[in-house]
């Protein structure tokens, strides 16, 4: 019989045990640690070790060859998902920062996939539709401005393949996806669209991952 004693609220984990499983089954390399380390100035936002590790198998598992991202930061989860694809495979990552996509740029080289992915600097909602004529697309993974995460997952969902993927990270918002605020019903939008239209869960990450699978 299963142990059920975190339906209670119990909690397992600890810093100790996260570094553990990371370093066992997330390991970086000198690609992946120099991404990792973000730059004085720049959020240290990006997924966390196991969370990139898991969006690279997720993509493998759909024989993805043409994904989107939402958000780049600095090129972090963009090499997991880059070293995902086979050869001729590509990656549009839409960054509304220069001075972040300038540094994922160095980071995608230094990381040896630069071949594989484009990064786009501008506001999502403005980049994504210039996107379209490259699809339908295998996979989209959203990871930016909350705020919008109904328009990125619609689009997402409207220009993925049957059988596609859309990710979506931060999926508890923080703790605030109940609040009565524009964030909050937005990312309630974004669940509720992904899960009319697809497949999907929402994956216990720290911060929630919703996967669908488009019908």
């Amino acid at each position: 019989m299963a142990d059920h004693d975190s339906r209670e609220g119990k909690r397992y984990t600890s810093p100790a045990l996260l570094d553990y499983v990371n370093r066992i089954h997330a390991a970086h390399d000198a690609g992946l640690a120099r991404a990792f380390a973000v730059p004085e100035g720049i959020p240290a936002i990006q997924v966390g070790p196991s969370e990139g590790k898991l969006l690279g198998l997720l993509l493998r598992l759909a024989n993805a060859t043409k994904v989107v991202e939402v958000g780049t930061l600095v090129g972090y989860s963009a090499i997991h998902m880059a070293r995902a694809l086979p050869p001729g495979g590509k990656l549009w990552s839409v960054e509304f920062e220069p001075k972040h996509a300038e540094v994922a740029r160095g980071n995608l080289a230094a990381a040896g996939v630069a071949d594989r992915v484009t990064v786009v600097v501008g506001a999502a909602r403005d980049v994504l539709p210039t996107l379209v004529s490259h699809g339908p697309f295998d996979a989209v993974f959203i990871d930016a401005d909350k705020v919008n995460y109904d328009f990125y997952g619609r689009w997402a969902v409207e220009n993925l393949r049957r059988g596609g993927l859309v990710l979506g990270d931060n999926a508890y918002l923080f703790g605030a996806l109940l609040e009565d605020a524009d964030r909050g019903r937005g990312m309630r939008a974004f669940h509720e669209h992904v899960a009319s239209t697809c497949d999907s869960v929402c994956i216990p990450t720290p911060d929630g991952l919703v996967l669908g699978v488009k019908r």
